[in-house]
């Protein structure tokens, strides 16, 4: 059983930065793909970026460049860094966790075992 807890959200201005965690325990971290999400009110819970054990990295369009996932097997640690925020990033950010995924970049929620709590992040304008 995987444990997955998000930390470094807040509120920062329009075109600023925020560097997001996860940090995972109860499992070989190094064995798991990991993603992040994020869901704002009303609506479905989103795709960001996924990251496979060997570092291979997948994004979705929206990032264009301005976030970058990363992770740290050694430290069973999982980052996502935010640039150039604007306000429609506005929205609640989740990291999750699965050791086989199916679907190429592992861009859907339902692919994932494990959740963490999630990190609030606004951005006002």
């Amino acid at each position: 059983q995987v444990q997955l807890i998000e930390s470094g959200g807040g509120l920062v201005q329009t075109g600023g930065s925020l560097r997001l965690s996860c940090a995972a325990s109860g499992g070989t971290f190094s064995h798991y793909i990991m993603g992040w999400f994020r869901q704002a009110p009303g609506k479905e819970r989103e795709f960001i970026a996924s990251i496979i054990p060997s570092g291979t990295t997948f994004y979705a369009d929206f990032v264009k460049g301005r976030f970058t996932i990363s992770r740290d097997n050694a430290k069973n640690t999982g980052s996502l860094q935010m640039n150039a925020l604007k306000f429609e990033d506005t929205a609640v950010y989740y990291c999750g966790a699965v050791q086989i995924c199916y679907d190429y970049g592992c861009r859907r929620s339902d692919d994932y075992a494990y959740w963490g709590q999630g990190t609030q992040v606004t951005v006002s304008s």
